[in-house]
Protein backbone atom coordinates (compact mmCIF):
# COMPACT_ATOMS: atom_id res chain seq x y z
CA UNK A 1 0.00 0.00 0.00
CA UNK A 2 1.34 3.60 -1.02
CA UNK A 3 1.09 6.92 0.79
CA UNK A 4 -2.20 8.83 0.64
CA UNK A 5 -2.07 12.25 0.11
CA UNK A 6 -5.31 14.64 1.40
CA UNK A 7 -5.88 17.69 3.20
CA UNK A 8 -8.14 19.11 6.30
CA UNK A 9 -10.49 21.63 4.32
CA UNK A 10 -11.50 23.16 7.83
CA UNK A 11 -8.62 24.49 7.77
CA UNK A 12 -9.48 26.94 4.44
CA UNK A 13 -12.70 26.85 5.40
CA UNK A 14 -15.47 29.55 5.36
CA UNK A 15 -18.45 30.78 7.30
CA UNK A 16 -21.04 29.80 8.49
CA UNK A 17 -20.36 25.90 8.54
CA UNK A 18 -16.43 25.85 8.52
CA UNK A 19 -16.28 22.28 7.52
CA UNK A 20 -14.41 23.16 3.89
CA UNK A 21 -17.26 21.27 1.69
CA UNK A 22 -16.61 24.36 -0.58
CA UNK A 23 -13.53 23.19 -1.88
CA UNK A 24 -13.86 19.33 -2.58
CA UNK A 25 -14.25 20.40 -6.32
CA UNK A 26 -10.77 22.01 -6.25
CA UNK A 27 -9.27 18.98 -3.95
CA UNK A 28 -10.20 16.48 -6.38
CA UNK A 29 -8.83 18.68 -9.74
CA UNK A 30 -5.43 19.46 -7.62
CA UNK A 31 -5.32 15.53 -7.09
CA UNK A 32 -5.59 14.99 -3.42
CA UNK A 33 -6.45 11.59 -2.95
CA UNK A 34 -9.30 11.99 0.43
CA UNK A 35 -10.43 14.62 2.42
CA UNK A 36 -10.24 15.16 5.73
CA UNK A 37 -13.19 17.04 7.46
CA UNK A 38 -14.02 18.53 11.09
CA UNK A 39 -16.18 15.70 13.12
CA UNK A 40 -17.33 18.49 15.40
CA UNK A 41 -18.40 21.13 13.09
CA UNK A 42 -19.77 18.37 10.56
CA UNK A 43 -22.00 17.26 14.07
CA UNK A 44 -23.36 20.66 13.65
CA UNK A 45 -25.06 19.94 10.33
CA UNK A 46 -28.57 18.38 9.34
CA UNK A 47 -28.98 15.09 7.95
CA UNK A 48 -29.93 16.90 4.55
CA UNK A 49 -26.86 18.73 4.10
CA UNK A 50 -24.56 15.70 5.41
CA UNK A 51 -26.21 13.73 2.17
CA UNK A 52 -25.49 16.68 0.05
CA UNK A 53 -21.73 16.59 1.12
CA UNK A 54 -21.60 12.60 0.36
CA UNK A 55 -22.85 13.79 -3.32
CA UNK A 56 -20.26 16.27 -3.79
CA UNK A 57 -18.05 13.60 -2.46
CA UNK A 58 -19.02 10.97 -4.69
CA UNK A 59 -19.23 13.44 -8.03
CA UNK A 60 -15.43 14.45 -7.17
CA UNK A 61 -14.37 10.76 -6.75
CA UNK A 62 -13.30 11.35 -3.30
CA UNK A 63 -13.82 10.04 -0.30
CA UNK A 64 -14.07 11.63 3.36
CA UNK A 65 -11.51 8.98 4.65
CA UNK A 66 -9.93 10.77 8.00
CA UNK A 67 -11.48 13.54 10.43
CA UNK A 68 -9.83 15.96 12.46
CA UNK A 69 -11.70 18.03 15.53
CA UNK A 70 -13.16 15.02 17.08
CA UNK A 71 -14.90 17.49 20.21
CA UNK A 72 -16.25 20.81 20.15
CA UNK A 73 -14.45 23.15 22.87
CA UNK A 74 -17.96 23.02 24.60
CA UNK A 75 -18.00 19.21 25.39
CA UNK A 76 -15.19 19.61 28.62
CA UNK A 77 -13.24 16.08 29.00
CA UNK A 78 -11.02 17.48 32.15
CA UNK A 79 -11.30 19.28 34.89
CA UNK A 80 -14.56 19.62 37.47
CA UNK A 81 -17.26 20.31 35.15
CA UNK A 82 -16.63 16.92 32.88
CA UNK A 83 -20.14 14.83 32.56
CA UNK A 84 -19.04 11.53 31.20
CA UNK A 85 -22.51 10.57 30.40
CA UNK A 86 -23.15 13.39 28.04
CA UNK A 87 -19.47 12.90 26.82
CA UNK A 88 -20.22 9.05 25.90
CA UNK A 89 -23.68 10.50 24.09
CA UNK A 90 -21.31 12.60 21.99
CA UNK A 91 -19.27 10.24 21.05
CA UNK A 92 -21.41 7.12 20.00
CA UNK A 93 -23.52 9.65 17.61
CA UNK A 94 -19.88 11.49 16.36
CA UNK A 95 -18.38 8.12 15.79
CA UNK A 96 -21.17 6.61 14.43
CA UNK A 97 -21.71 9.77 11.95
CA UNK A 98 -18.42 8.97 11.01
CA UNK A 99 -18.84 5.54 10.74
CA UNK A 100 -21.60 6.39 7.78
CA UNK A 101 -19.17 8.11 5.55
CA UNK A 102 -16.73 5.59 5.82
CA UNK A 103 -14.10 7.40 7.53
CA UNK A 104 -11.40 5.37 9.10
CA UNK A 105 -9.57 7.45 11.50
CA UNK A 106 -10.66 10.02 13.99
CA UNK A 107 -8.28 12.46 14.88
CA UNK A 108 -8.41 13.30 18.55
CA UNK A 109 -6.37 16.68 19.17
CA UNK A 110 -9.34 19.23 20.66
CA UNK A 111 -7.15 21.12 22.67
CA UNK A 112 -9.93 23.19 23.52
CA UNK A 113 -12.00 20.32 25.32
CA UNK A 114 -8.83 18.30 26.91
CA UNK A 115 -7.03 21.20 27.79
CA UNK A 116 -6.19 21.04 31.81
CA UNK A 117 -8.05 23.52 33.46
CA UNK A 118 -5.55 26.18 35.80
CA UNK A 119 -5.66 24.46 39.23
CA UNK A 120 -6.68 21.04 38.72
CA UNK A 121 -4.19 18.45 38.93
CA UNK A 122 -2.72 17.33 35.49
CA UNK A 123 -2.52 14.08 36.89
CA UNK A 124 -6.06 14.06 37.13
CA UNK A 125 -6.55 15.69 33.95
CA UNK A 126 -4.58 13.01 32.40
CA UNK A 127 -6.28 9.83 34.07
CA UNK A 128 -9.51 11.11 32.50
CA UNK A 129 -8.53 11.03 29.45
CA UNK A 130 -7.27 7.64 29.80
CA UNK A 131 -10.90 6.87 30.98
CA UNK A 132 -12.52 8.16 27.77
CA UNK A 133 -10.40 6.98 25.43
CA UNK A 134 -11.14 3.72 27.08
CA UNK A 135 -14.60 4.15 26.78
CA UNK A 136 -14.44 5.48 23.47
CA UNK A 137 -12.25 2.66 21.84
CA UNK A 138 -15.17 0.08 21.71
CA UNK A 139 -17.48 2.50 19.85
CA UNK A 140 -14.70 3.19 17.56
CA UNK A 141 -14.26 0.19 16.50
CA UNK A 142 -17.96 -1.11 16.50
CA UNK A 143 -17.68 1.98 13.60
CA UNK A 144 -14.55 0.73 11.74
CA UNK A 145 -12.88 3.22 13.16
CA UNK A 146 -8.91 4.11 14.94
CA UNK A 147 -8.80 6.81 17.32
CA UNK A 148 -5.32 8.75 16.93
CA UNK A 149 -4.22 10.50 19.35
CA UNK A 150 -2.93 14.14 18.33
CA UNK A 151 0.25 15.72 19.94
CA UNK A 152 -0.63 19.40 19.77
CA UNK A 153 1.55 22.75 20.37
CA UNK A 154 1.61 23.73 24.13
CA UNK A 155 0.00 27.39 22.31
CA UNK A 156 -2.96 25.14 22.06
CA UNK A 157 -3.07 22.73 24.49
CA UNK A 158 -1.72 21.98 28.02
CA UNK A 159 -1.57 17.88 27.57
CA UNK A 160 -0.05 15.62 25.43
CA UNK A 161 2.53 18.10 23.46
CA UNK A 162 4.96 15.26 21.70
CA UNK A 163 4.54 12.37 19.61
CA UNK A 164 6.47 10.70 22.93
CA UNK A 165 3.64 12.10 25.13
CA UNK A 166 0.74 10.73 22.86
CA UNK A 167 2.68 7.09 22.70
CA UNK A 168 2.90 6.58 26.69
CA UNK A 169 -1.39 7.66 26.59
CA UNK A 170 -1.91 5.10 23.90
CA UNK A 171 0.36 2.56 26.19
CA UNK A 172 -2.05 3.36 29.05
CA UNK A 173 -4.92 2.81 27.53
CA UNK A 174 -3.98 -0.10 25.84
CA UNK A 175 -6.57 -0.80 22.87
CA UNK A 176 -6.21 -1.58 19.23
CA UNK A 177 -8.32 1.18 18.24
CA UNK A 178 -6.18 3.93 19.57
CA UNK A 179 -3.28 4.74 18.01
CA UNK A 180 -1.03 8.27 17.18
CA UNK A 181 -0.95 10.90 14.96
CA UNK A 182 2.34 12.72 14.07
CA UNK A 183 1.84 16.50 12.97
CA UNK A 184 4.75 18.11 11.16
CA UNK A 185 4.59 21.28 12.34
CA UNK A 186 3.57 20.68 15.94
CA UNK A 187 6.39 18.80 16.10
CA UNK A 188 8.58 21.47 15.03
CA UNK A 189 7.10 23.92 17.49
CA UNK A 190 8.25 21.93 20.38
CA UNK A 191 11.25 20.94 18.64
CA UNK A 192 10.78 17.02 19.37
CA UNK A 193 13.62 15.33 16.87
CA UNK A 194 11.85 13.19 14.09
CA UNK A 195 13.65 10.31 15.58
CA UNK A 196 10.89 9.81 18.03
CA UNK A 197 9.65 8.13 14.68
CA UNK A 198 12.43 5.18 15.31
CA UNK A 199 11.34 4.12 18.36
CA UNK A 200 7.62 4.08 18.67
CA UNK A 201 6.41 5.00 14.96
CA UNK A 202 6.07 1.48 13.79
CA UNK A 203 4.30 0.69 17.14
CA UNK A 204 1.93 3.43 17.04
CA UNK A 205 1.42 5.72 14.50
CA UNK A 206 -1.26 5.86 12.18
CA UNK A 207 -2.00 8.90 10.15
CA UNK A 208 0.34 11.99 9.71
CA UNK A 209 -0.95 15.59 9.38
CA UNK A 210 1.86 18.15 7.30
CA UNK A 211 2.51 21.88 7.37
CA UNK A 212 5.26 24.18 6.94
CA UNK A 213 6.69 25.19 10.00
CA UNK A 214 6.84 29.10 8.87
CA UNK A 215 3.14 30.20 8.78
CA UNK A 216 1.94 26.78 8.91
CA UNK A 217 0.56 26.69 5.32
CA UNK A 218 1.00 24.23 2.41
CA UNK A 219 4.52 22.74 1.63
CA UNK A 220 5.95 24.29 -2.10
CA UNK A 221 9.70 23.12 -1.74
CA UNK A 222 12.00 20.54 0.14
CA UNK A 223 14.57 23.25 0.97
CA UNK A 224 12.06 25.90 2.39
CA UNK A 225 12.43 23.99 6.12
CA UNK A 226 13.58 20.71 7.46
CA UNK A 227 11.50 18.32 6.42
CA UNK A 228 13.88 15.87 4.80
CA UNK A 229 14.81 14.67 8.50
CA UNK A 230 10.49 13.83 9.45
CA UNK A 231 10.15 12.19 5.65
CA UNK A 232 13.20 10.11 5.98
CA UNK A 233 12.21 9.03 9.99
CA UNK A 234 8.70 7.74 7.42
CA UNK A 235 10.15 5.65 5.35
CA UNK A 236 12.66 4.22 7.75
CA UNK A 237 9.90 2.54 9.78
CA UNK A 238 8.03 2.62 5.99
CA UNK A 239 5.27 4.30 6.46
CA UNK A 240 2.36 3.81 4.22
CA UNK A 241 -0.65 4.99 5.97
CA UNK A 242 -1.84 8.78 4.94
CA UNK A 243 -0.65 12.36 4.89
CA UNK A 244 -3.17 15.21 5.20
CA UNK A 245 -2.16 18.85 4.34
CA UNK A 246 -3.67 20.82 7.62
CA UNK A 247 -2.07 23.99 6.68
CA UNK A 248 -3.42 27.34 5.76
CA UNK A 249 -3.63 29.25 2.03
CA UNK A 250 -5.43 32.10 0.92
CA UNK A 251 -5.14 30.52 -2.67
CA UNK A 252 -6.46 26.98 -2.08
CA UNK A 253 -6.04 25.58 -5.59
CA UNK A 254 -3.01 27.05 -6.39
CA UNK A 255 -1.64 25.90 -3.24
CA UNK A 256 -2.97 22.64 -3.45
CA UNK A 257 -1.34 22.00 -6.76
CA UNK A 258 1.89 22.72 -5.49
CA UNK A 259 1.33 20.46 -2.26
CA UNK A 260 0.27 17.49 -4.17
CA UNK A 261 3.19 17.54 -6.58
CA UNK A 262 5.42 18.23 -3.16
CA UNK A 263 4.28 15.05 -1.72
CA UNK A 264 4.59 13.04 -4.81
CA UNK A 265 8.04 14.04 -5.42
CA UNK A 266 9.86 13.39 -2.10
CA UNK A 267 7.36 11.11 -0.31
Amino acid sequence: MAIKFGCCLNMVAGAPEFVGAEHIENAARAGFEYVELPLAEMMCLNKPRHDEIRAMLNANGLRYETSNNFFPKTVRLTGEDVDMPRVMEYVKQALGLAGSFGVSYVVFGSGGAKNVPEGFPMDKGYAQVVELLTKAAPVAKDNGITITIEPLRKAECNLINTFEEGCKLAMDVNDPNVKVLIDYYHMSVEQESPDILLKYGKEFLRHTHFARHEGRVYPKDISEDAYRPFIDALKAINYNGRVSCEAYSSNFYADAVQAVKFFKDNF
